[in-house]
């Protein structure tokens, strides 16, 4: 038997308005793993006025989402669209650049796919 290993890694620095959001998923995301993500981010950003975050998604190890993971995922953006940014998804699947258009419909800041972790590093902090 083979146990499969999901989830995030998370990273968040904060230099007052600014936050800076690391996030590494792996696997196949559950709606359990957003259970657990999403009140550190809610935490992290409620504690500033008026945040400006910058997203750094590394998708290289991850094999996307159960239907009520994106639905959690839809719904995290939708709550805290306007105070993205920026994001920067690293990865190395076709489908993770379509991901990224779509989720510029749902947050005010930009976001781009990038297979080169450097560059997505470069543009984010610019």
């Amino acid at each position: 038997m083979t146990q499969e290993s999901h989830g995030f890694s998370i990273g968040i620095e904060r230099i007052n308005s600014d936050v800076f959001l690391s996030l590494k998923a792996k696997g196949t995301l559950t709606h359990q793993n957003y259970l657990t993500i999403t009140p550190i981010i809610d935490s992290a950003l409620a504690e500033v006025d008026h945040p400006k975050v910058k997203v750094f998604i590394d998708g290289t190890e991850l094999d996307g989402w159960e239907m009520r993971a994106a639905w959690d995922d839809l719904k995290l953006g939708l709550k805290h669209g306007n105070e993205f940014e920026k994001i920067a998804i690293y990865g190395n699947k076709g489908w993770q650049e379509v991901a990224g258009k779509i989720a510029k419909w749902f947050i005010q800041g930009d976001s781009q796919f990038f297979e080169d972790k450097d560059k997505a590093l470069k543009w984010l902090l610019n």
